[in-house]
C-alpha cells in the first residue's frame, strides 16, 4: 500500500513521517542541510504480519510542486499535514487541489506540531481544515492531532493507518510503471524506481522502456523495499533491469510497460475539470504520472476539450493531467483522457460531441467498447492499449459482448448485420442485370459492396451468411439460394458432345470446334456456361481444363508446398508430364484465383481451402 504526504513547506511532513515509522525520508545532502524536502522522499513501514506500508514524502515548497506532481500518481492515500501554528496555507490548499484533480484518493488529516498553540489556536485550525476539507470534497476526512516531538497523537496515527485497506487496483490490465529515478547498483547494474500503475511483473519478465524503444530484462525486483520475486499495481516497484541501455538513458517520465507501445499521443480529446476559466488555445503545464510537459487546450462544447502536446506521451484512457498555468503558479484544472487521437475533421459536430459526452460517462470497458463500436470497425490492438487490458481480458470482453473479431479488427452485432444485408442487397443486383451469370468470386464481392471494411472481417461476414443459409457458394461463385444456372436445350445439346472428349488434358476453343465441326462462337458460349456451372475451368482464356482435374493440381500444390514449401514451374512440369508453358499457365491462374502467390521462382500456398475436389 502506498501512503503519499502533502502540505506546505516546513509543516513537518518528513518530522511525522519519521515519527511513524522510524525513517527519514530525506535521501538528498541538499535536504538534509536545508530542512526541507526538494525531491521524492521514500520510507517504508514493515509490520509484523508481511504487510508493507510505504510513504512517498513529497515536496512542499512552490518552486518543487512538479516534483510532487511526479509522485502521486498511483497512490492509495494520501496524508495531508498541516502545521497548527501555521495553518491552512497557499500550498495547503494547492496540494489538496492536486490530490482532488489527480484522481481523489482516500485522505487523512494530521495536525502538527500541536505543541506550539494553545487550545484556542488548534480549534481555529480545526475549524479552517474543516472547512477546507469540505470546500475540496473531503467533508468526513479523518483528523488526527499530533506533535511528533512529544510522540503526541502519533499511536493514534500508526494505528488508523495500520487499519486502511489497499485501493481496488487494475490487476486485469497491463503491467505499467512511471518511471521516476535511475540509478547504478555495483554488481547489479542499472535500477529503476516507480509506482506502478496496473497489472504485474516478475523477475525473468520482459519489458518496453519507452524513452529509448528497448526491450529490457528484469533480472531482480523489490516490491516496498523487499526483495521479491513479483510485485503488482499499487506497489512502490525497484526494478534491476538488464539490455541495450545505461543509466544515462533514462529519464523520469519515462515508462515501463509489459507489450512493445503504440504511438504516442499528441492530440488528445479529454473532459476537463476547472478550478479556474481555461481560454480557448490557452498555453498550459501538463502534468502526468512523472512526465512534466508544456501544450495547449482547445475547447469544444461544455467540458469537453482537445489537448495539443508540445511533446508526445504515452498515454491510456482516463488518465488524469494536472494543468497548470504557463508560468506555473497555479493549478487551473484537470483533464481526464478520452481518446488517445482526435479527429482532424469533424470534433465539432454535434453527432461527434454527443459520442464524446457519452463516452466521457462510461463507467466500465464493457461500454467504452459498445461506444467505439459505433463508430465502425476497431481496431482491436488499438483498443487494447488505449485501455491497458491484459490479452486475457481483452479476448474475454470480445467474447462476452459478441463481437465480431477477424484480422486484428472488430464489428458489432448491428453494424455486421448492416454490412451483411449490404452484400445481399448488391448480389441480388448483380443478379438482376447479369442473369447469365451464377454469381460473384467473394474478393470481387467484397470490393462492390463493403471496400471500406478489413477484408478479414468480410470474408467473416460472408462465412456467416453461407452458415445461416442465406447465401450459396457453387464451386466458388457467390449467389443467393433461389439463383441458379442451366444450360439451354441448344447448350445442353452441345455440352453432351463436349463433355466425353475431355479427359486430363486441356482443350482449346479453337482445337474443341474443329474436332466438333461446330461453331466457336457457340463452343465458346457453351464452356463459358459450364464453367459456371463447375463442369470445366479455364486456366488462361479459351483454354479449359475439367474442374476436377484442377483440383488435383491443386492438391498437388498442397503436397508440394507441405513436402517444399511451395511448388515451381519444373516441379509441375516434372510431376504432370506436361511442359513447362502449360506449367506455369496452370500456376499462374492458381495466382490469380488467390490459392498461392508467386515469391521468386516458387508459388507460395495462400488458401488451402480452395479447389477442393
Amino acid at each position: 500500500m502506498i501512503i503519499a504526504t502533502a502540505g506546505h513547506v516546513d509543516h513537518g511532513k518528513t518530522t511525522l513521517l519519521q515519527g511513524i515509522s522510524g525513517i527519514n525520508a530525506d535521501r538528498l545532502p541538499e535536504e538534509k542541510r536545508r530542512g526541507m524536502t526538494i525531491d521524492l522522499g521514500y520510507a517504508y513501514w514493515p509490520q509484523p504480519d508481511g504487510r508493507v506500508l510505504g510513504f512517498i514524502d513529497v515536496p512542499g515548497h512552490e518552486k518543487f510542486l512538479a516534483n510532487m506532481l511526479a509522485g502521486i500518481g498511483g497512490i492509495d492515500h494520501a496524508l495531508l499535514v498541516v502545521a497548527c501554528d501555521d495553518g491552512v496555507m497557499p500550498q495547503t490548499r494547492e496540494h489538496l487541489a492536486i490530490l482532488r484533480l489527480s484522481g481523489r484518493p482516500a485522505l487523512t488529516v494530521a495536525l502538527t506540531k500541536a505543541d506550539r498553540v494553545d487550545a484556542e489556536r488548534l480549534a481555529e485550525v480545526e475549524a479552517q481544515v474543516q472547512a477546507e476539507l469540505a470546500r475540496q470534497g473531503w467533508p468526513d476526512a479523518p483528523l488526527f492531532i499530533t506533535a511528533a516531538a512529544q510522540n503526541l497523537g502519533i499511536e493514534a496515527l500508526r494505528a488508523h493507518l495500520l487499519a486502511l485497506e489497499p485501493a481496488a487496483h487494475a490487476l486485469t490490465r497491463r503491467f505499467r510503471l512511471a518511471v521516476d529515478r535511475a540509478f547504478s547498483v555495483k554488481g547489479s547494474g542499472l535500477v529503476v524506481t516507480g509506482t506502478a500503475l496496473g497489472g504485474s511483473v516478475k523477475v525473468g519478465d520482459t519489458l518496453w522502456l519507452s524513452g529509448q524503444n528497448v526491450p529490457v530484462r528484469v533480472r531482480g525486483l523489490h516490491a516496498q523495499n523487499q526483495s521479491a520475486q513479483q510485485a503488482q499495481a499499487g506497489q512502490r516497484i525497484a526494478l534491476n533491469i538488464s539490455g541495450d541501455v545505461s543509466k544515462s538513458d533514462v529519464t523520469r517520465g519515462d515508462w515501463l510497460l509489459a507489450q512493445r507501445p503504440a504511438l504516442q499521443a499528441e492530440r488528445i480529446l479529454v473532459t476537463l475539470e476547472q478550478d479556474q476559466p481555461l481560454k480557448h488555445w490557452q498555453p498550459l503545464h501538463i502534468h502526468h504520472a512523472a512526465s512534466h510537459i508544456t501544450g495547449r487546450v482547445s475547447l469544444l462544447q461544455d467540458s469537453l476539450a482537445e489537448l495539443i502536446l508540445d511533446r508526445p506521451l504515452w498515454l491510456a484512457e482516463d488518465d488524469r493531467l494536472v494543468l497548470r498555468d504557463i508560468a506555473a503558479r497555479e493549478t487551473l484544472g484537470a483533464a481526464r483522457v478520452l481518446a488517445l487521437t482526435a479527429p482532424k475533421r469533424g470534433k465539432r459536430q454535434p453527432a461527434y460531441l454527443h459520442w464524446l459526452t457519452q463516452t466521457a460517462q462510461a463507467q466500465d470497458d464493457a461500454q467504452r467498447l459498445m461506444l467505439q463500436l459505433q463508430q465502425g470497425p476497431l481496431d482491436v490492438a488499438a483498443f487494447g492499449w488505449a485501455r491497458q487490458l491484459s490479452d486475457e481480458r481483452l479476448t474475454q470482453l470480445l467474447e462476452e459482448h459478441e463481437v465480431l473479431a477477424a484480422g486484428g479488427r472488430a464489428l458489432s452485432l448491428e453494424n455486421a448485420r448492416q454490412a451483411e444485408q449490404r452484400l445481399l442487397q448488391v448480389l441480388a443486383e448483380y443478379h438482376q442485370q447479369h442473369g447469365d451469370q451464377l454469381g460473384l468470386g467473394r474478393a470481387r464481392l467484397r470490393r462492390m459492396a463493403l471496400p471500406t471494411l478489413d477484408e478479414a472481417l468480410a470474408f467473416l461476414l460472408i462465412e456467416r451468411l453461407l452458415a445461416a443459409g442465406a447465401l450459396r457458394n457453387s464451386r466458388g461463385w457467390l449467389h443467393l439460394p433461389e439463383h441458379g444456372l442451366a444450360f439451354s436445350e441448344q447448350e445442353q445439346a452441345l455440352w453432351q458432345r463436349i463433355a466425353p472428349l475431355f479427359g486430363d488434358a486441356p482443350w482449346w476453343v479453337r482445337d474443341l470446334a474443329a474436332e466438333l465441326a461446330a461453331d466457336e462462337a457457340e463452343v465458346r458460349a457453351t464452356l463459358r456456361k459450364a464453367a459456371q456451372l463447375g463442369h470445366v475451368t479455364a486456366v488462361v482464356v479459351d483454354r479449359y481444363y475439367l474442374s476436377q482435374r484442377v483440383a488435383q493440381f491443386a492438391a498437388l500444390i498442397r503436397e508440394l508446398h507441405d513436402g517444399q514449401g511451395g511448388a515451381s514451374a519444373a516441379d509441375f512440369r516434372d510431376r504432370l508430364g506436361v511442359g513447362r508453358k502449360l506449367a506455369i499457365q496452370v500456376l499462374e491462374f492458381f495466382d490469380r484465383s488467390g490459392f498461392t502467390r508467386r515469391k521468386g521462382n516458387q508459388h507460395l500456398l495462400r488458401d488451402r481451402g480452395l479447389f477442393d475436389a
